[in-house]
């Protein structure tokens, strides 16, 4: 049985319908050529790429800040738009911090100054104070104040320089600090849980531990 040939209609519509396909294929391959050439010499100014890595050194670290709101005042975006007292009061992990600052009366001293780095107590810093303790230190605005103002430093921090720092604190001590990367301490106790944090005028580092100035 012979097998039935292709008519010759049928081989001029194949024929028709490659033609484009293949003068495609041509222009492509040009095509490809020019836009090999135009993207090695756009791809020439990667240096960009560099300032993004030292722009993402500077955004908050530690294993802490993914509790921070994403969005809204208590964000790191929203704290970034107010001074340090009232953008901690924003943040729901610093709330026992914001009470004790109200009662030191220290809430305009704190936004109303320029340049500097706050170590911020977290809610569970406080409660590893035995509360009978801690409510007396509450009570007692002299002593409130000097721990406070221990935590606090007159400059801007970036952590770079708490590698190996010793720093005057508002309270006239000073405060050591070590470590490196994303990984820093404070007086060799204090574990920073999320670092540079910024607002309007300081740093924040949220720790893990109440500082307590010498007596």
């Amino acid at each position: 049985m012979r097998k039935p040939r292709l008519s010759k209609v049928a081989v001029a519509v194949t024929a028709a319908a490659l033609l484009p396909l293949s003068l495609a294929a041509c222009s492509d391959d040009s095509d490809d050529k020019d836009t090999k050439s135009d993207s090695s010499s756009s791809a020439k100014p990667s240096s960009p790429d560099k300032g993004s890595d030292t722009s993402a050194m500077s955004e908050p670290f530690g294993p802490a800040c993914g509790t921070v709101p994403k969005s809204g005042k208590g964000s790191f975006d929203g704290m970034s738009k107010d001074p340090v007292a009232t953008a901690a009061s924003n943040n729901p992990a610093l709330s026992t911090l914001v009470t004790a600052v109200k009662k030191a009366g220290l809430v305009d001293t704190l936004n109303n100054t320029d340049n500097l780095t706050v170590f911020a107590p977290t809610n569970d810093a406080f409660a590893k104070i035995p509360k009978a303790d801690l409510d007396k230190v509450l009570a007692d605005k002299e002593q409130l104040t000097k721990i406070l103002t221990y935590h606090v430093v007159p400059q801007r921090l970036k952590p770079t320089q708490m590698d190996n720092g010793n720093f005057t604190t508002l309270e006239k001590s000073k405060v050591k600090t070590s470590g490196s990367g994303e990984s820093y301490e404070v007086n060799d106790a204090s574990k920073v849980v999320c670092g540079n944090v910024q607002t309007s005028n300081a740093n924040v580092y949220i720790i893990d531990t109440v500082l307590m100035p010498k007596s």
